[in-house]
């Protein structure tokens, strides 16, 4: 049975803004909560049942990580992000995409510079974060201005390159990782909640996370069980090891915890 879901219809080609020059569209999916269910029953001839039946199934398959049904649901995205963001995003490998080429394209004067208030220092316990607290924002004025002036640096002499006939391919090399570009992003539902579980986390960098937050609402649109069954189950959800387990066991029995000191900071984080 094809899946159509009025929801997800209705933004379908919608533009959904991220960072300054950014965006998330929904280009196509293919199939929905009821594929899902569907995929999952054909094992014994059964099809969709009550919502309420629906609904509990979903939630065991992904509680006990039964992957292959989500794989049925499949999304096509038409992102723009700035290129440090989409190099992170390319690590996933579980999808098929098709990116704006600078060697066809003239590339537009669009550059990400961030928000006064997302400039930080570098984080004295996060090797490759920033710091919770925003510069000053004299500080931060600065740093954007010098951040305009080196792009807009950039576009003057890759202007200057073509204008005087110097291949495309060569006049680009120069320009930023601060340089918006575009794909085309296909990817199933499985793989997708997995890029998201990564990419929501709270150590993710930050500009990637916005992109993150949009995803998932559109993803509620189209598979809105699945979506609640993610959050509650994975996004939210904790694992804990053989070790930390028995330190849930001690503290509840009213027993020290018998974990090391980088293991219990490490073991309280998950819980908060």
């Amino acid at each position: 049975m094809h899946c159509i879901v009025p929801e997800a219809e209705e933004i379908l080609d919608k533009e959904f803004p991220v960072l300054d020059h950014g965006f998330v569209r929904l280009v196509d999916y293919l199939g929905s909560d009821q594929r899902i269910v569907q995929s999952a029953r054909v094992s014994y001839g059964e099809g969709t049942k009550t919502y309420r039946q629906d609904k509990g199934l979903i939630n065991y398959l992904m509680r006990n990580d039964h992957t292959s049904p989500f794989e049925q649901v499949v999304f096509t995205f038409h992102v723009k992000m700035p290129i440090f963001v989409a190099r992170q995003w390319t690590r996933h490998r579980t999808a098929r995409m098709n990116e704006i080429s600078g060697r066809y394209s003239v590339m537009k004067d669009e550059v990400y510079i961030p928000a006064s208030e997302n400039i930080a220092m570098q984080s004295e316990d996060n090797k490759q974060g920033r710091a919770s607290e925003p510069v000053d924002a004299a500080t931060a004025e600065g740093i954007r201005a010098l951040m305009k002036e080196d792009t807009d640096r950039a576009f003057a002499s890759y202007h200057k390159l073509l204008d005087m006939g110097i291949a495309r391919e060569i006049s680009r090399i120069d320009l930023p990782l601060s340089l918006y570009t575009e794909f085309y992003w296909e990817i199933d539902l499985h793989n997708l909640f997995h890029f998201l579980k990564l990419r929501l986390d709270g150590h993710a960098q930050y500009e990637i996370r916005q992109y993150g937050i949009v995803m998932l609402e559109i993803v509620r649109r189209v598979c809105p069980i699945a979506t609640e069954a993610f959050e509650n189950h994975k996004l939210n959800g904790r694992s804990f090891s053989g070790r930390e387990v028995e330190a849930i066991k001690a503290m509840l029995e009213g027993k020290e915890c018998p974990l090391e000191k980088r293991e219990k900071e490490i073991f309280l984080d998950k819980l908060r």
